[in-house]
């Protein structure tokens, strides 16, 4: 389709040969000599940009400008000055232009801006496709290659940041392919989880995993105040996608991504995070404050009790401050009360919203339509971020020039294919683990650890194993299988082992 350029100058005549170049290129070039002329002619005719010289006798160029975009809010527009005044360009870039170019103008400076805002997405698709096809072979061999988790870990980050990118694209057949070769390197990653978990947790060359994070990570670096925020539920991808929120008044430092424990669900891995130990020795050690999967009440509530015992156990002299938001208005609260912030060396502040919004996704239509997939989730969860008193919150840390680290419990999966399982009364809820007695399962679908202690796990008695899904997979009982097939397909859940649920963000950051 032609693209549609209204040329405002008063000397428009001297500009022919530039109108006769572009439309040598195949543009369409309507040239009118006024402010008052180009109004007319906008709310007469749809132009894809205007070329606006900035003075002008009458209508000068700002005032023309303010009143197009009083009518077309959308329409790109460039300035075009002899003046390098920079109170101009200021009210100019006010008034949202999309470019300006300082007389005398030639030919490819016109092109150029042309491009860079009429193709821009053409452009930006054609050079990603092409990148990611010379990518995507050498991907596919270092997903067979791979043999330790750091490799993993970068492989994660490779693939996030190619869907991220294909987010700006339309090409959908691209799009496929990209997911097809994250699901090829999930079934990779599954494999080496699966021969090599145990191992780690019984303390043979292991990464960073859950229990470790506050003292190989946090404990290190607190010298001065600070504030450690843990999202729940927070995947690498949408840490990405609040980052660029954050950056207007922090520098990232340091990201790390760690292993979360599994299973990936935060009984597990928030708790083994505050108290720095596995799930069976929190057990052993601090049996108050554990409740096994059957146990009714809460999970997680001792995770402050859980900290402070870390901390005297690494005789630490820390001050702590522990805060679980779990709505808007106790956030606001929290807000008004930043001043005590000052008061302790580790302010801790645990944000239940993520992991709500995923399970959301399960019980609400509209949650369903709002985030249909994993780029309409990132989208989302950085709409609910700038909005949240999290961010002000890291506002005020910002302003008291307060050291900030961010990181999460587990990350979580969009489900797809159902597996049945078969169990006791008392074997535990979650659709991507299951503990209980006497569990039949389908074990090519499934990492299953007959003797949970061999990873520390708490057993539930004899012969009652955790078995974990792979990939993107989900546990279905056999009573009714349509009815919750149907129900939990892509859907957010997790617990089980996939890049997205176990290699998750810890990030240090420091003002501005």
């Amino acid at each position: 389709m032609v693209k549609k350029i209204l040329w405002v100058d008063d000397e428009i005549a001297l500009l022919k040969p530039h109108i006769l170049f572009l439309e040598s290129k195949g543009y369409e070039v309507v040239p009118v000599q006024s402010g008052l002329e180009a109004l007319d002619m906008l709310s007469q005719n749809h132009f894809d940009i205007v070329f606006l010289d900035e003075h002008m006798p009458g209508l000068d160029g700002l005032e023309t400008l303010q009143r197009m975009k009083a009518k077309n809010g959308q329409i790109p527009v460039v300035m075009i000055t002899k003046s390098e005044e920079e109170n101009i360009m200021e009210e100019a870039i006010g008034a949202q232009i999309s470019d300006y170019i300082i007389k005398p103008v030639n030919p490819k400076q016109i092109l150029l801006s042309l491009k860079k805002i009429l193709n821009q997405k053409e452009l930006v698709s054609e050079k990603t496709n092409l990148s990611y096809q010379q990518d995507f072979r050498r991907i596919s061999m270092d997903i067979n290659m791979i043999q330790s988790a750091d490799d993993w870990a970068e492989m994660y980050k490779r693939l996030v940041q190619w869907e991220i990118k294909m987010d700006d694209i339309k090409d959908n057949q691209m799009q496929d392919i990209l997911k097809s070769q994250f699901q090829e390197a999930n079934r990779a990653f599954f494999k080496f989880i699966k021969n090599n978990y145990q191992s780690w947790i019984q303390g043979d060359e292991a990464p960073i995993l859950s229990p470790d994070i506050l003292k190989k990570y946090a404990f290190p670096k607190i010298e001065e105040p600070v504030l450690l925020i843990v999202i729940d539920n927070l995947r690498y991808d949408q840490w990405l996608s609040i980052a660029p929120v954050i950056n207007d008044y922090y520098h990232i430092d340091q990201e790390e991504l760690y292993y979360a424990i599994l299973p990936t669900a935060t009984q597990y891995a928030r708790n083994s995070i505050f108290s720095g130990l596995m799930p069976a020795d929190i057990k052993k050690y601090y049996p108050q404050w554990w409740k096994d999967d059957p146990e009714q009440g809460g999970k997680n509530l001792f995770e402050k009790d859980l900290l402070d015992a870390q901390i005297k156990r690494l005789r630490l002299s820390l001050k702590t401050n522990y805060i679980k938001i779990l709505n808007y208005h106790f956030g606001q609260k929290i807000i008004s009360q930043f001043g005590r912030f000052k008061n302790y060396d580790l302010n801790v502040v645990v944000y239940n919203f993520v992991d709500m919004l995923s399970h959301a996704k399960t019980d609400m239509d509209l949650i369903k339509e709002l985030a249909p997939d994993d780029k309409a989730y990132r989208s989302l969860t950085k709409s609910w971020f700038e909005n949240s008193p999290i961010l002000e919150l890291i506002k005020l840390a910002a302003q008291h020039k307060m050291k900030l680290m961010i990181t999460t419990d587990h990350g979580t999966i969009n489900v797809k294919k159902p597996t049945k399982v078969i169990g006791q009364k008392d074997t535990s809820l979650n659709l991507r683990y299951k503990t209980g007695r006497s569990l039949t399962y389908d074990k090519k679908d499934v990492y299953a650890v007959i003797r949970p202690e061999d990873i520390k796990l708490p057993s539930l008695g004899i012969n009652s194993p955790f078995i974990f899904a792979k990939e993107d997979y989900f546990f279905v009982y056999p009573n009714d299988y349509n009815k919750y097939v149907d129900y939990f397909t892509e859907t957010l859940q997790h617990g089980g082992i996939s890049m997205q649920e176990m290699l998750v963000p810890f990030v240090h950051l420091s003002p501005r």
